[in-house]
Order: structure tokens, then sequence, then C-alpha cells
């Protein structure tokens, strides 16, 4: 819920989710145009269910030029891995397509549980080129989705647009808007487990019941397993940007390190397999469990 809405919305369909932008005037073509290059061209560098894309060309070992945009993505998910002993990696492609979440999305386990490798084993990234040194499938899912919402609220403020939100099903982004989020119930939608207020911003959210298939498969792996997490089952995180909340939502799932998600300028709250919760202390808002 918004608590002073802006009038206009428009929503479309990208990168298999559904995205909402709001603002006070209807967007002038060339500008909803630049919006939609944009995300297609993000969708065309790091889609890994692409294969016309960048990331199926890292199946080659070798040295790859990646995007233009690459730098803060990549070096966000080289301190991601740090702060969570290798946990969050984007390295985790060929794990989820053994488990059938693959580019076909045939959600069937092949029956072998595929390892992730060791980023210093596996690539090396100079800041302009990626060094591969075993074929790799990148998924950048942890913080990429984050990242892209945080480029097209960039452009839109380059634009002179500095009122809006972004929001890619969830990833919120927004600018000089308040708002008053509710905490979906990971396990009851119809329900909220609390709300969080955003003034300037950046709030992401997820779930081990989103992006779900089978008996407790889903998108958040852990690379010392090869198999879905399971003790926490939703984070929510309020950020500066987007990309840091969305990968810190991720990093939540796993054993992160608390000065790592205190210099980020964090707060959040996560709900455990047992309905307990974990809130910061400066969790802008309340829980009501």
């Amino acid at each position: 819920m918004i608590v002073d809405p802006l009038p206009v919305a428009w929503t479309f369909e990208a990168i298999g989710t559904n995205w909402r932008i709001d603002t006070r005037d209807t967007l002038a073509p060339p500008i909803a145009d630049a919006v939609t290059e944009r995300v297609a061209r993000f969708d065309r560098d790091w889609s890994r269910f692409r294969a016309d894309g960048r990331i199926a060309a890292l199946a080659t070992p070798g040295r790859h030029r990646l995007a233009d945009d690459a730098g803060p993505l990549l070096e966000f998910y080289g301190e991601l891995y740090n702060a969570t002993a290798g946990r969050v990696t984007p390295l985790v492609g060929r794990a989820l397509e053994a488990l059938g979440y693959d580019a076909t999305y045939r959600l069937r386990p092949s029956g072998d549980v595929a390892s992730v490798p060791a980023w210093d084993d596996a690539i090396a990234w100079d800041g302009e080129y990626l060094d591969v040194v075993r074929p790799v499938v990148l998924d950048v899912g942890a913080a990429g989705k984050g990242y892209l919402v945080d480029l097209v609220s960039d452009l839109l403020a380059d634009a002179g647009i500095p009122e809006h939100i972004v929001d890619a099903s969830g990833d919120i982004r927004t600018r000089a808007v308040p708002m008053r989020i509710a905490l979906e119930h990971p396990l009851d939608p119809r329900k909220a487990v609390g709300v969080a207020e955003l003034a300037d911003g950046a709030f992401c959210a997820s779930a081990t019941t989103r992006r779900a298939w089978g008996d407790g498969l889903h998108h958040v792996l852990d690379p010392a397993t090869g198999l879905p997490t399971r003790g926490v089952i939703a984070t929510w995180v309020l950020a500066p940007s987007a990309m840091v909340a969305d990968g810190i939502a991720t990093a939540l799932f796993f054993d992160a390190d608390p000065g790592f998600v205190a210099r980020r300028a964090t707060a959040f709250a996560r709900m455990f397999h047992d309905g307990s919760v974990d809130v910061s202390p400066d969790f802008p808002g309340e829980m009501f469990l």
C-alpha cells in the first residue's frame, strides 16, 4: 500500500515477471521505449535461459567480455560470496538445472546433485573480462533483478522523473514516494506477518515458497549440499539500493556476516521454518508475530 499514491501506473511483463512503474505523469514514448530496451538488453546480457545470450557463451572456457554494466553486479557478488563463506554465488546455475529449473522449465530433477564450484576454481573477474577456467552456468538471480530495478530507476531519474516507484514483482525501488509495505506470510499469501515503512530506497523479499516446484524444491540453493535450503523460509530487506536489498535477502537464508549486513545499511526481518522471526533492531516497521 502506498501512502501517497502516484496517479499513473504502467504495467508490463519482462524477464519472466510482472513489472509496475508508478509516476505522476504518463511516461513520454521515448522514455517508455528506453525502459523497454534497457530491460530487454539486460535479459540478453544476463539470462541463463537464452541460447542467444552472453551467459550461454560461458559454457566455453576462455576469456569473455561481459556487458558494460557487469562491474557493480559481479563485484557485489564477490562481497556476498565472502560474507556467506561461499553460500551465495553466481555459479549455482548448473545445480539448479540438475534440479529441473532449466531453460525448458522441465521442473523435474535429473536424479543427480550437481556440485557448485568454488569461485577461484572456476572464474576470475578483472573488472572487464571474465576468465572461465571450466564451463559454468552463471545465474545472477540472487541480486540481478534488484540491480535491473536500480538501472530502470536511474534511467527515470536521469530523464527528469524524480518521483517514481519501480516494482518488479516485489523488488521495489521508490524515490521520494512514502510507502507502507505488507509483508506477505510465506505460507498463506492472504495474510501479512508485518509491515515495513519506506520513504526513499529499496525493498526486496524472498521466500522458499516462491519459484518452488516438487517436494522441497525451490530456487534458494545451498552450494554446500547442492540442494535447496531448509531453515529460513522468508526474508524481507530494506536498503539504499535494490541490488543490495535483493542480494542480502538471499544471504539471510544463510549465516551472513553481520558486519557486512550492517555496513550495507540494511534493515531486515526473516522467518524460520518453525515460525519464529529474527528482526534487526532498526527495522522500520512492525512484525505481527
